[in-house]
């Protein structure tokens, strides 16, 4: 599963190359675009009949391998791949789909010890950078000192914030990062060819909404204030649109991989009885770029687009109910981390200047957060310096949000399997400076 123009139909003819290459005979793997005009009206079954007369393969034998691509386009695709998985044990079935409702629900339903999803999302900066061959601009982490630090470094800030923020305007589609054409006409690729064939044609047809102008219009106000916080109450207001299809309509959003929401917690990360405030991000960063304009660093908007970045980077692990942000009436901190027992574990306030590395004595919401949920040390993103200093009894650590992306990214891809979001957090709070400086005077603190 994963959004439009990802790669997933990419990702599964590598799959078909890889399985050639270990010596599976060609004629035992079909491909299948289900979405094809030439297949509407035919289940499953009958493009697996017409697979095997292609191909000449009969009942049993050695392990066949069948993908079937788009496949939400077909009615009642998981009954029917679900009876193929129980007839046909020595097939292989791969299905791909964009529309993640339409996949996950269904298969939740009938699928239940039959399928395992899997999520394509949006390229990480890591993954940017090295399909770029640019990871000459980083430095392994060196954990060799007494703060030994699990942050990649960079003898060049200046030139990696260069691509970062190309990243946050044009890098998540694999495609668009090597095109200067799709670039320089970023709307008619991203706006055209994927949130408009999304907003238009994929979700009414799957939810048979009626008024697609609503479900635009609330797209694009939530894609203009990416990485603040809303509520129905507020959205309700401003739309005239009932609260309950607001609702709908945010779910529908999420299920397409446009949007995720993420939930709040108090100033001692505990969870409100019921959620009317909620941050919205976008998945991909870029369509913001896509919908608007795209945006220099020196933007005021530019902020929350690098908390959109900063956080899409966590979507490649499940954040479902791992991840969250604190508000209270004098505060507030960008991502907080919960452990098992759903109290905070780590937290991270992300910022695009360097102004607080030297001032930190004013970053008091988070120190008030830390002291309330008994944490020693937390981590502040910089636009380009790194540094260690100890304030009001805490130990603040300020790394560039580029190279904090970079590290989330790397870690989450290269280590998923085996290590899960709090112990990823605890390696990232390794973070290297070559000074400690002084703890701060405590004037000026709440």
């Amino acid at each position: 599963m994963g959004p439009r123009r990802v790669g997933k139909t990419v990702l599964l003819h590598h799959t078909v190359q890889e399985l050639i290459r270990d010596g599976v005979e060609p004629n035992r793997i079909c491909y299948v675009s289900v979405d094809h005009p030439l297949y509407n009206g035919c289940g499953l079954g009958d493009l697996l009949a017409l697979c095997r007369e292609a191909a000449a393969i009969s009942s049993g034998g050695s392990p066949a391998y069948v993908f079937f691509d788009e496949v939400q386009y077909l009615r009642d695709w998981e009954v029917h791949l679900k009876t193929l998985v129980d007839t046909e044990p020595h097939i292989r079935f791969v299905a791909s789909g964009s529309a993640a409702a339409a996949l996950k629900l269904k298969s939740n339903e009938s699928g239940a010890g039959r399928f395992t999803d899997f999520l394509l999302p949006p390229l990480t900066f890591c993954e940017y950078i090295g399909l770029l061959d640019k990871t000459n601009l980083l430095t392994a982490p060196d954990k060799s000192g007494p703060q030994g630090s699990a942050f990649f470094g960079t003898d060049d800030i200046e030139a990696l914030n260069t691509e970062f923020v190309k990243y946050l305007n044009f890098g998540g589609y694999p495609e668009v990062i090597f095109s200067p054409d799709i670039q320089d006409d970023l709307a008619r690729f991203i706006k055209s060819d994927i949130i408009d064939k999304v907003l238009l044609r994929d979700l009414p047809s799957l939810y048979g909404i009626q008024d697609i102008q609503e479900l635009n219009s609330l797209f694009t106000t939530l894609a203009f204030n990416t990485a603040n916080e809303v509520s129905l109450e507020g959205l309700s207001r401003n739309s005239g649109v009932a609260k309950n299809t607001l609702k709908r309509y945010i779910e529908y959003l999420e299920a397409a991989f446009l949007i995720r929401t993420v939930h709040r917690i108090d100033r001692r990360g505990r969870r409100f009885q019921r959620a009317n405030f909620f941050k919205v991000y976008l998945t991909n960063p870029s369509i913001r770029s896509a919908l608007f304009s795209p945006l220099n660093d020196t933007d005021d908007a530019f902020g929350d687009l690098a908390e959109t970045g900063a956080f899409s980077q966590w979507f490649h692990a499940d954040v479902r109910t791992t991840l969250r942000y604190a508000r209270w009436p004098k505060g507030e901190v960008d991502i907080v981390c919960l452990n098992d027992e759903q109290r905070p574990a780590w937290a991270v306030e992300v910022k695009w200047t360097d102004r607080f590395v030297d001032k930190p004595h004013e970053l008091n919401n988070l120190f008030e957060f830390s002291a309330a949920n008994g944490q020693s040390k937390v981590l502040v993103t910089s636009k380009s310096r790194s540094r260690v200093v100890v304030s009001n009894g805490i130990e603040v650590k300020f790394i560039p949000v580029s190279l904090y992306c970079y590290t989330v990214g790397y870690n989450i891809i290269r280590g998923r399997q085996s290590r899960n979001l709090a112990t990823i957090g605890s390696d990232l709070e390794k973070l290297h400076s070559p000074t400690v400086l002084p703890p701060e005077p405590a004037t000026g603190m709440s």
